[in-house]
């Protein structure tokens, strides 16, 4: 008769599913912890969309400014916190011995991925709540399909996650820390964020168009001031991208 109280030891890893969301809060707390990171996500895209929905410092080719900036800053929001603040922070995490004892934990490549895939999108959830309160408060007034919009974010999230984690583990930590916030000016220049891409030569607009920040932007733009259904076009290249980086970023990622 077995005792209702067995403490035979059970050595084993535990599930995947536990160690991944585990792993995710390490993240969350690490992310909130970081004033620099916080900054960046959050601060900036609010005084990004306070600034150029008051000023008028940018044509926006006429109407609703805070119509046109709120989804612009929505998916700036997402690209800092997906891809520059995840590559910076995976960087010094490299050099710094941190994924290196990871690496010595039963928990894979993928489930650390997926871990950090999904704390940035914990953190993204407060970002997008606090930049919907500003735009709302700004007089912003949303259309089209909230079940869309989210579709697109969660995509660019994937997309700017796998180019995050590819830039973080090919890099040095200080060659990252460099190229993921001049990565981010430019894309914030190019991407449609707070300029319209009609503003560019026609050369390059269809180059600019198939950037990840750019499909998320207009995607937005389209669903959320225009009130379109789900634009397929945003849809397939943020589909490529992230594929594409999370593949790239799961075959040449190093612990060390």
């Amino acid at each position: 008769m077995t005792s209702a109280l067995d403490f035979t030891p059970a050595p084993g890893a535990a599930p995947l599913s536990r160690m991944v969301l585990a792993q995710t809060g390490a993240e969350v707390r690490a992310m909130m912890r970081n004033g620099e990171q916080l900054l960046l996500t959050l601060i900036i895209p609010v005084l990004l969309l306070v600034g150029f929905s008051v000023a008028p410092l940018i044509d926006v080719g006429g109407g609703s400014r805070v119509g046109f900036l709120t989804p612009g800053v929505l998916a700036l929001a997402v690209m800092s916190t997906a891809f520059t603040g995840q590559a910076i922070a995976t960087g010094f995490e490299r050099r710094y011995g941190v994924l290196k004892r990871l690496g010595a934990t039963p928990l894979s490549r993928a489930g650390l991925m997926l871990a950090k895939t999904l704390a940035v999108i914990a953190v993204e959830a407060v970002q997008v709540a606090v930049l919907l309160l500003v735009a709302l408060a700004l007089g912003w007034r949303p259309q089209g399909s909230a079940a869309a919009a989210v579709l697109l974010i969660l995509l660019g999230t994937a997309a700017f996650s796998g180019l995050g984690l590819l830039m973080a583990g090919l890099l040095r930590a200080e060659a990252t820390l460099a190229a993921a916030n001049l990565v981010y000016l430019l894309l914030l220049a190019a991407g449609g964020v707070v300029f319209p891409l009609s503003k560019f030569p026609d050369s390059v607009r269809p180059v600019l168009e198939l950037l990840p920040i750019s499909a998320l932007t207009g995607g937005l733009r389209a669903v959320l001031t225009g009130g379109a259904a789900l634009p397929l076009s945003a849809v397939a290249v943020l589909a490529v991208w992230a594929v594409a980086s999370l593949g790239l970023a799961a075959r040449t990622f190093r612990w060390e």
